[in-house]
């Protein structure tokens, strides 16, 4: 029985618990539905409910006095909303995701998904935001049940397919632009490509390096035993050549360049020969 519940929860047979808020985080029904909406007490997602304000809230592609939008005015628009919550969130933690609705439904429109690598850091902008306002509204904020934003989306409004317009009940997330998605999210890729290239030699470095006769990790970025120098065991170049420019030290002889791996085989199969010998 208790198989049967877990393998059911969340979908349109489980009677229990509403399937729209645990995929979506939102429901048509609101407090009114029959169904239960599970709150989260933690979760590594918030939603930002109605936070986003289109230009054309009324009438899509038109302004309050009923005059026509230019669609490039309408997506510049967004993008200056999504580039300003980006940075304001992101003081708290890295972000995986962040998503705004482009639906019309009073549950949905304007929603604002914003998924933090670590549930910590999605608790401390919660914290921040809470009693806050944006452009006159007030910021509503709460942990959202969605971590997985591929059950959330419509497919059909990705291959602009979708015929329940603005008032499909899943989401239909509003896109921004390749290059601002680059300069945003990108930090993220050039940081973390940084600090996989300051940890790790590649296999050809090490190659050459033996090849010439002397070992990768004498090149003082890293200390003997394969790690970053710098702590008071270091060994790294770097590290003391500092030491030696605060105290004043005069400037000692590098250490002996070791043998390349053909001359270690070499010396290695003589001692075999000399000890045979010997025997």
């Amino acid at each position: 029985m208790a198989e049967h519940l877990a393998s059911i929860f969340g979908t349109e047979k489980d009677r229990v618990n509403c399937p729209f808020y645990f995929k979506i985080g939102a429901c048509r029904h609101g407090d009114r539905c029959a169904r239960l909406h599970n709150r989260p007490t933690i979760s590594p997602t918030l939603l930002l409910s109605n936070m986003y304000q289109r230009p054309d809230m009324i009438t899509p592609g038109v302004d309050p006095e009923g005059q026509p939008i230019d669609p490039r005015k309408i997506q510049e628009h967004f993008e200056d909303f999504y580039e300003d919550i980006f940075e304001e969130l992101c003081k708290f933690g890295e972000l995986e995701s962040l998503n705004i609705c482009d639906n019309l439904a009073d549950h949905m429109v304007g929603n604002v998904y914003v998924q933090f690598k670590e549930e910590d850091q999605a608790a401390a902008a919660l914290q921040a935001l809470q009693g806050r306002f944006y452009s006159g509204r007030p910021i509503i904020v709460d942990f959202s049940p969605v971590t997985d934003f591929r059950e959330a989306t419509c497919r059909q409004y990705e291959e602009n397919s979708c015929n329940r317009g603005g008032y499909c009940n899943f989401m239909h997330v509003k896109q921004i632009g390749r290059e601002l998605r680059r300069k945003l999210f990108g930090r993220y890729r050039r940081s973390r490509g940084s600090r996989s290239r300051s940890r790790s030699v590649s296999p050809h470095h090490r190659r050459e390096s033996e090849r010439r006769g002397g070992d990768y990790r004498d090149r003082g970025d890293y200390s003997g035993n394969g790690r970053r120098s710098g702590g008071r065991h270091g060994t790294g170049r770097n590290d003391s050549d500092a030491g030696r420019r605060r105290h004043g030290s005069p400037r000692r002889n590098r250490s002996p360049v070791r043998e390349g791996s053909e001359e270690r085989r070499a010396r290695i199969e003589q001692w075999n020969r000399e000890k045979e010998e010997k025997q």
